[in-house]
């Protein structure tokens, strides 16, 4: 009896244990990760982004709304939103409770698929599928039939009532301290709403520092931004794999960028340039998988300072 039922009861003893863990404590366990990135022209001042992502606000999530409410106290010198704010189409009013007090800072923000669909329950292995396929999102993947839409209208109205930039598929730019920091942002990639050929050309001229910014990390996009010489992109959307395992990374990014950079800072190059590029890890889940393994959520408060 022992050696025929032990090791399978073993294993699933670990199983729900790990289950247990990666619903009920590493999915609520928020972090505030600190990254140095050398991309500012020599002379000027240090500049601290705060970088908030894939919230994927439910309702009643208390937690996570102080906790997004006490990043303000970091004082960054602008936010930057890249995306999936909700996951429920009622969760707009605590979306904007939980950030309203960073909205009292310059910012800009671009939006994610979730930002204007709600989720639908699926198979997690067929991230695993879509992976092997090179399939994700509406990239070679059938329309999407029957899907929620999201009030993002009213997200988008608070956020540019609040003074914050709405950089889809546009140019726009912040005053800090007398400088001027150009930002360059796209529209969600995962849902082909991406059109670059519409702010293409490379940093502002005259702009003190340029960035680009966009929901989810797709090779196309890093691309393009990288080939026209801006030297910092910001994305969120690959919730740094979200399960992954200790000691060895992410198996899914639900995109095309590799698992190595899954979250994190790292570089790109294309078209004999390189940029850094700063992918979050994001501070929520879909709905439907509420669970972080060995992948806690997260915001980032960046600080940019000058080139070597």
């Amino acid at each position: 009896m022992r050696a025929r039922y032990g090791v399978p009861l073993g294993i699933t003893a670990i199983g729900a244990a790990g289950l247990a863990y990666a619903a009920g404590f590493e999915v609520r366990s928020f972090r505030l990760r600190r990254v140095t990135v050398p991309v500012l022209p020599q002379g000027m001042r240090p500049l601290r982004v705060l970088q908030v992502s894939d919230i994927h606000m439910v309702g009643g999530q208390r937690k996570k709304q102080r906790w997004l409410q006490s990043l303000a106290g970091l004082r960054p010198d602008f936010v930057i939103n890249t995306g999936d704010n909700l996951s429920d189409p009622q969760g707009v009013p605590e979306t904007l409770d939980a950030l309203g007090p960073l909205m009292n800072f310059p910012g800009a923000y671009v939006f994610g698929s979730n930002d204007y669909y709600g989720p639908k329950l699926r198979n997690p292995a067929r991230y695993l599928m879509e992976r092997t396929t090179g399939r994700h999102g509406l990239n070679g993947n059938a329309p999407v039939v029957g899907a929620i839409h999201n009030p993002w209208e009213e997200l988008r109205d608070a956020f540019d009532a609040a003074g914050w930039l709405n950089l889809t598929n546009t140019r726009g730019s912040l005053k800090i301290d007398g400088m001027e920091i150009a930002l360059t942002g796209l529209d969600d990639p995962h849902i082909k709403r991406d059109r670059y050929d519409r702010v293409a050309g490379g940093p502002e001229e005259g702009a003190d520092f340029s960035m680009g910014v966009v929901h989810a990390p797709y090779l196309r996009v890093l691309d393009a931004f990288t080939a026209d010489r801006y030297p910092l992109i910001l994305a969120g959307h690959t919730h740094g794999g979200q399960l992954c395992i200790p000691f060895y990374g992410a198996l899914v990014t639900n995109c095309d960028i590799d698992p190595e950079r899954v979250k994190g800072l790292s570089t790109h190059r294309a078209g004999g340039h390189q940029s850094y590029l700063h992918v979050s890890a994001g501070c929520g889940t879909n709905r439907y998988t509420p669970v972080r393994f060995a992948c806690p959520p997260e915001a980032t408060l960046l600080t940019l300072v000058a080139r070597d």
